[in-house]
C-alpha cells in the first residue's frame, strides 16, 4: 500500500478543501484549467493508502469545495434545488467516486471513476444535473479537441486522466513515474490524433444573425414586462441591415397568455422575416391560462413568412421548469417553488427550413449531449441554442453555458449560435472557438458568415459509450491488480514469518 501523502485528520481535510478549490478555479469564468489538472493531483495524492472511509470522506470535502463556489447562482435561482443538488447528492456521489477506487491504485482508479460519476449526474436525479463538470475547464484548454473522437464525457475523462499522471509524477516511486510518463504519452497521443479526426464537412456559407435585446440582470417572469422585452429584440433586430439567412431570438422571448397563433407577436415576427427574407427561429411560451401548465417551444418562419414547424423543450429544469414528485415537495417548501411546470415535448430537436434542417437545443438542453446527437440523427446542418439567462445571479451558469457550447460543436462537428435576451449570445465554430460573444446586459447583433455542415464526428457515431466502458475496464483492472498486489504481499509476509519461526533452521 503507498504512503500517505498526510496523516493528520486536520490537514488532510483542509488539503482536500484545496484540492477542490483547485478544480473549481479552472471551470467558467475563471478558466484556470492548469488548476484543475493539479487539484485532481492533489486529490489522488489524499487518497493513496487510505481506508475506504477516509476516502469517501476526503471525496465527499472534494466536492463541496468544488460545487459549492460554482453553483452559487443557484442560490437566488432555485433555492430548494441548491442545497437538495450540491450539499447533499453532490458530495454524495463524489464520495461514493473516491471510496470506489483501490487505495494501491489511485492514479488509475480515479480517474475511471470520474467518469462514472459524471455520467451517473448527466442522467440522474430528474433526468441530469450536469453543472460544473469537469469538461468545461477545457473550453479553452488544450484537451478540448478530444470531444470530436470520445465525447465531452471524454474530455473529462482526460482532465482526471492528466490529473492521476502528474499525481504519479510527482511520488518519488521511479516505478509509479515511469507509469506517469506513460500516461502523460498515451493523453498526448489521443489529442493529436482528435485533433486530425473527422468533423464533417461543409454544405454551404450563410450569414446568420443573434439578437440580443439587452436588459437588466436577475428579473423574475413574474415581475417581467414581456411586451417591453419583445420590443428590445425588435429594435434590436433593426440594426441588420445587411443580406442575413438566418436569424436567431432567444428562448421565450414571447411569453403570451393564450396562443401564439393568431397573436400581434406573430405578426411581428412574420413581417420581420419577410423584410429581412430571412428565416426566423424564436422562442415562445404560451400560457393558455392553464393554471397548472405552460409551453416552451421553438417556432421556424420562412423567408416568406410562412411557419416553417415547431419543437417543444424536452429536457427541463428539475425545480426551474418543473417540479419533480411535486406533492412530496410542496409539504416542505410550496412557497419557493414554481408555482407551474413546463410540459415536457416529445418531437426530435430539429426544425426543417428552406436553408435545410436546423438543430434546436432549448436553454438547458445544451447541456446534455444526447440532445444534440438526437439533432444530428435528424440531419441538422447548424446548431442552435436559443436561452435565457436574465434571472440568473453573477454569470456562472452563462459561462459555463458558453463552454457547453463549444463542447457541442466540437463534438457535433457543427457551429453553434445561442442567444441570451440578456447574455451570453455567442457563435462558435466546429472547432469550439467562440467566434463573437455578447455582454451582459447590452442590446446587440451578432453577425458571421458560418457553416451548414453534413457527416458525423466519431462522438456523434458512438456517443458516449466508449468513455463509459474504457472507464469500467480500467476500474475493473485497477482492482484486480490491487488485489493481485495484495495476495502477493501475503504471500511474502507468509514466507517471512515460515522462515523465521520457531520450526526455522537456526543453524
Amino acid at each position: 500500500m503507498n504512503q500517505p501523502l498526510v496523516s493528520r485528520t486536520w490537514p488532510r481535510r483542509a488539503l482536500s478543501v484545496a484540492a477542490g478549490l483547485a478544480i473549481c478555479a479552472g471551470l467558467p469564468p475563471w478558466g484556470w484549467w492548469p488548476l484543475t489538472i493539479a487539484g485532481i493531483a492533489l486529490w489522488v495524492r489524499l487518497l493513496d493508502g487510505r481506508t475506504a472511509r477516509q476516502r469517501f470522506a476526503t471525496g465527499a470535502l472534494v466536492a463541496l469545495a468544488w460545487y459549492l463556489p460554482s453553483t452559487l447562482w443557484m442560490v437566488k435561482f432555485s433555492p430548494a434545488g441548491w442545497p437538495l443538488g450540491v450539499a447533499l447528492w453532490f458530495p454524495l456521489v463524489v464520495g461514493a467516486t473516491a471510496a470506489l477506487c483501490p487505495p494501491q491504485a489511485i492514479a488509475l482508479a480515479l480517474p475511471a471513476t470520474i467518469v462514472i460519476s459524471e455520467w451517473v449526474r448527466w442522467h440522474a436525479p430528474f433526468g441530469g444535473v450536469p453543472l460544473s463538470m469537469l469538461a468545461y475547464t477545457q473550453a479553452r484548454g488544450p484537451l478540448l479537441p478530444v470531444a470530436r473522437v470520445i465525447g465531452t464525457l471524454g474530455v473529462s475523462g482526460a482532465v482526471a486522466w492528466a490529473g492521476g499522471a502528474l499525481a504519479a509524477l510527482s511520488t518519488p516511486d521511479q516505478r509509479r513515474r515511469r507509469s506517469g510518463a506513460i500516461a502523460a504519452l498515451a493523453l498526448l497521443a489521443l489529442t493529436v490524433g482528435a485533433i486530425v479526426a473527422p468533423s464533417g464537412e461543409r454544405v454551404r456559407v450563410i450569414t446568420a444573425a443573434a439578437v440580443q435585446g439587452g436588459g437588466p440582470q436577475q428579473t423574475r417572469a413574474d415581475a417581467t414586462d414581456f411586451s417591453l422585452v419583445f420590443g428590445r429584440h425588435l429594435t434590436a433586430a433593426e440594426r441588420i441591415t445587411t443580406p442575413v439567412d438566418l436569424v436567431v431570438f432567444p428562448e421565450n422571448i414571447v411569453n403570451i397568455s393564450g396562443s401564439y397563433g393568431g397573436s400581434t407577436e406573430q405578426g411581428q415576427l412574420t413581417e420581420l422575416a419577410k423584410r429581412l427574407h430571412a428565416t426566423v427561429i424564436s422562442g415562445i411560451v404560451e400560457d393558455r391560462l392553464d393554471q397548472k401548465h405552460f409551453w416552451n417551444f421553438a417556432i421556424g418562419i420562412g423567408p416568406d413568412g410562412a411557419p416553417l414547424g415547431r419543437y417543444d423543450k424536452v429536457r427541463r429544469v428539475p425545480f426551474g421548469e418543473y417540479v419533480p414528485i411535486r406533492p412530496l415537495f410542496e409539504t416542505v417548501a410550496k412557497e419557493i417553488l414554481p408555482p407551474r411546470d413546463d410540459v415536457e415535448g416529445t418531437g426530435p430537436a430539429v426544425i426543417g427550413t428552406p436553408l435545410g434542417p436546423i438543430g434546436v437545443v432549448i436553454s438547458w438542453e445544451v447541456f446534455f449531449p444526447r440532445r444534440v446527437r438526437e439533432a444530428l440523427h435528424h440531419d441538422a446542418e447548424i446548431v442552435l441554442n436559443p436561452t435565457n439567462g436574465s434571472s440568473y445571479w453573477l454569470t456562472q451558469v452563462q459561462s459555463q453555458q458558453i463552454a457547453s457550447s463549444a463542447l457541442r460543436a466540437v463534438e457535433s462537428g457543427r457551429w453553434v449560435i445561442q442567444a441570451a435576451p440578456t447574455g451570453f449570445s455567442a457563435i462558435i465554430d466546429p472547432d469550439g472557438v467562440v467566434q463573437q460573444r455578447s455582454g451582459v446586459s447590452e442590446a446587440r447583433v451578432l453577425e458571421q458568415t458560418v457553416e451548414l455542415r453534413r457527416g458525423r464526428t466519431l462522438a456523434m457515431w458512438w456517443g458516449e459509450a466508449p468513455a463509459l466502458v474504457a472507464s469500467l475496464i480500467a476500474l475493473a483492472w485497477a482492482w484486480a491488480w490491487a488485489w493481485a498486489r495484495s495476495r502477493s504481499t501475503q504471500r511474502r509476509v507468509v514466507a517471512v514469518d515460515s522462515d523465521t519461526g520457531p520450526c526455522a533452521d537456526n543453524d
